[in-house]
């Protein structure tokens, strides 16, 4: 079992080959890494930095992604923590680092902060770690 991000959703979405470069593990994300992604896919597509052609494959492929959404019982409450214990104001990258301690598996994500700091948490491997 592997959590994921957006970060990572929004680069395979955006990719020739989709989600198969993720491989064949069971990919499992928290409820808000679908708005996360829509919203960054959007923004792109506002911001004219993609074409509306690429964005729709995009999006059908999020829609379509065997990704398991998972709330796990405590899952805010270990997001308010590792957002105390790191000094982040906010809970969104938390609460990746809170799913993959939870369900005791690894964060696959191609943000580099994210990786670095969430290190000492749990297992964060990036793409090509794969």
């Amino acid at each position: 079992m592997l959590v994921v991000d957006a970060a990572v959703i929004i680069t395979a979405c955006l990719s020739e080959i989709g989600l198969k470069a993720l491989g064949r593990e069971e990919l499992v994300a928290p409820h808000l890494m679908w708005s996360e992604a829509s919203s960054v896919l959007h923004e792109l597509r506002w911001r004219r930095e993609i074409s509306a052609e690429l964005t729709t494959i995009a999006l059908d492929r999020l829609t379509a992604a065997d990704v398991s959404a998972r709330r796990p019982k405590g899952l805010i409450e270990e997001a308010w923590r590792v957002a105390d214990r790191l000094g982040w104001a906010k809970t969104y990258d938390a609460e990746y680092l809170a799913l993959a301690r939870l369900l005791k598996c690894r964060l696959l994500t191609s943000d580099a902060k994210l990786k670095a700091v969430g290190s000492s948490l749990v297992n964060v491997v990036g793409p090509s770690d794969l």
